[in-house]
């Protein structure tokens, strides 16, 4: 089986701190699956309200999530504080990606490293859509 592979840009264009709460935690006393990526879910939030943005507009346009990947270097568990770095990659013509490094605060020790696929659409035509321009200009790398 194919390893999944997420590497990480030497900048990002935002960071949050996470803590990790008992709800978090699954039945094998480790920070669960699903709990990672409601913290990736949070952070995407922040930084798209950080901007003036949320999920139904980012500059006249919608952002639907395409697809997601993670990666665990090491278990999270209850207390932790983490931090979640964001960052904009592979901008297309009607979509980016948004990798994750979720580090301990304590350790500086990574924890999981995550990607979600991103879609421009507008939702009264139902399909997708070019990626606003202000963005496009924020975030285009060369």
């Amino acid at each position: 089986m194919a390893r999944v592979r997420i590497d990480l840009p030497e900048h990002f264009d935002f960071s949050t701190e996470i803590p990790v709460l008992v709800s978090d935690i699954n039945a094998a006393g480790h920070l669960a699956n699903e709990a990672l990526f409601a913290m990736l879910n949070e952070a995407r939030l922040r930084w798209l309200v950080s901007r003036g943005w949320n999920e139904a507009n980012v500059e006249g346009a919608a952002i639907l999530l395409a697809d997601a990947a993670a990666i665990y270097m090491r278990e999270g568990f209850w207390g932790m504080r983490l931090r979640v770095d964001l960052a904009v990659i592979e901008l297309r013509a009607r979509s980016f990606d948004l990798v994750y490094a979720v580090t301990d605060l304590a350790t500086e020790q990574e924890i999981a490293r995550a990607k979600h696929g991103a879609v421009f659409f507008d939702h009264a035509t139902k399909s997708p859509i070019a990626a606003p321009e202000p963005f496009r200009q924020q975030y285009a790398r060369d």
